[in-house]
């Protein structure tokens, strides 16, 4: 696997790329976590993706993984990403609603339904100069549940989805999902149709 240089693990910038017999490797990493998610080129079908918190050491990165969809199969719960000049640095310029942020609940016509945040069961949407993913898993069980993932803009109060990948329906590879946005202190209340075309109004918590 192509794997990390010096220069990119001081850089400011944190969205990269690269390609392996046809496969994207998309790598979302801020100032502690990192999601490295794989998939395919010609039409963007899932292939895995994993991701939890990193320290910089002398040697690369080591990643204590939260998710791992391959998980099964490889039994990975840690990782080294070592050194290499071979990822490509995508980053956008920085927008609002950039960081991690939680699944914390809807809206409903009787009022705010909350979740508990420190339950193993999460789902995390990260934000991070021009692209997003969104992963539900379990941290105990290492279960993945689902992601999607690819380019959003946040503006007026407009917050746009492209997908460039969808582990549930690579159909909905393309699609542009519209939504309003309003952020209050460390909510975040996302309303409009989801990929499914039901009307959704989320609420979510910044990950501190």
């Amino acid at each position: 696997m192509p794997l990390l240089s010096p220069a990119i693990i001081f850089s400011l910038s944190q969205v990269f790329t690269f390609t392996v017999d046809g496969q994207n490797h998309r790598v979302l990493m801020d100032d502690n976590y990192l999601i490295e998610t794989v998939f395919m080129k010609i039409d963007g079908a899932f292939v895995l993706s994993r991701g939890g918190y990193y320290v910089k050491t002398a040697n690369g990165i080591d990643i204590t993984f939260e998710f791992n969809s391959n998980y099964a199969l490889d039994s990975l719960t840690s990782f080294r990403y070592s050194l290499n000049k071979t990822w490509k640095n995508i980053s956008q310029s920085s927008q609002v609603l950039e960081g991690k942020w939680l699944m914390a609940g809807r809206v409903k016509a009787e009022g705010e339904q909350r979740r508990n945040l420190t339950d193993s069961r999460k789902t995390l949407k990260f934000l991070l100069d021009g692209y997003f993913q969104w992963t539900a898993f379990d941290i105990e069980s290492m279960r993945f549940i689902g992601s999607g993932g690819g380019t959003y803009s946040a503006q007026n109060r407009e917050y746009i989805e492209t997908l460039d990948y969808f582990s549930r329906d690579n159909t909905k590879v393309g699609k542009m999902l519209p939504f309003d946005f309003l952020q209050k202190d460390d909510d975040w209340y996302h309303k409009g149709l989801n990929s499914k075309g039901k009307l959704m109004h989320e609420i979510w918590r910044r990950r501190i």
